[in-house]
């Protein structure tokens, strides 16, 4: 079950199906899905239950946020989508980036994540610090998803999201990819998590606190183990941090 968004138009519902199509195009043409799915999950993943600031409202476009450490790189996306965006004024920037990240996913083979548009725009960026520095262990990630509100169970499967895309040293100080196709989303992360450590692979300490965690690893197991049960916990839990706030 989604959040309970105002109803939007029936103008609102077709500029989302129009623009969804807008976005396969340009994601399977320019083989941007993983940093499309990482503009997604850095604009929601800021969301404190606390004090209710921050989460999936567009803030992510201006550059006092994209200055963020965690969000080196973003820039590109957010070029990237602002001639579609152009094309449905009409959509918000939050619903469109969330939208994106939906997409992304589901182009690349994933599992399918519903969509309810209704999210308001905000002016205001959260401030820095928010979100999971890879650098750190199992105690940091459930305090940067505890502040989301999120479960060990999402910590997990939305980790698996990294079967997309791969690092670069000019962003995050680390280089590689976690799987050999980083533009297919299955669960080849998980296999490759518990394989260890192999040449031209990556594997951050964030990665590996999965395994070293007594709750984490019987999920990685699960997962690597299970497709389709990845696919179910995965599109649960990208709901939920789509929707944050």
């Amino acid at each position: 079950m989604g959040k309970c968004y105002p109803t939007v138009s029936e103008e609102y519902q077709k500029a989302v199906e129009k623009c969804k199509r807008k976005l396969r195009g340009l994601i399977a043409e320019k083989n941007c899905a993983p940093i499309i799915l990482r503009l997604a999950w850095h604009s929601a993943g800021t969301y404190d239950v606390k004090t209710k600031t921050g989460g999936p409202f567009g803030t992510i476009r201006h550059p006092d946020e994209l200055k963020h450490g965690a969000n080196n790189g973003l820039d590109i996306a957010v070029r990237l989508l602002e001639p579609i965006k152009e094309q449905f004024p009409i959509l918000s920037y939050a619903d469109f980036y969330q939208l994106a990240g939906v997409v992304a996913v589901e182009v690349t083979g994933g599992p399918d994540i519903p969509f309810h548009p209704g999210r308001q725009d905000k002016t205001q960026p959260p401030p820095e610090g928010r979100l999971p520095d890879a650098k750190k262990g199992s105690d940091h990630l459930r305090e940067v998803f505890g502040h989301m509100g999120l479960s060990d169970k999402d910590i997990v499967a939305l980790s698996g999201g990294h079967t997309l895309g791969r690092c670069h040293k000019e962003r995050s100080g680390f280089e590689g990819a976690w799987t050999n196709n980083p533009l297919v989303f299955d669960n080849s992360y998980f296999k490759e998590l518990l394989s260890g450590e192999k040449e031209g692979l990556l594997q951050l300490p964030s990665d590996k606190a999965l395994l070293d965690d007594p709750v984490f690893r019987p999920l990685v197991e699960k997962y690597a183990a299970d497709e389709d049960a990845f696919f179910a916990d995965y599109a649960e839990a990208h709901l939920k941090l789509s929707e944050l706030g």
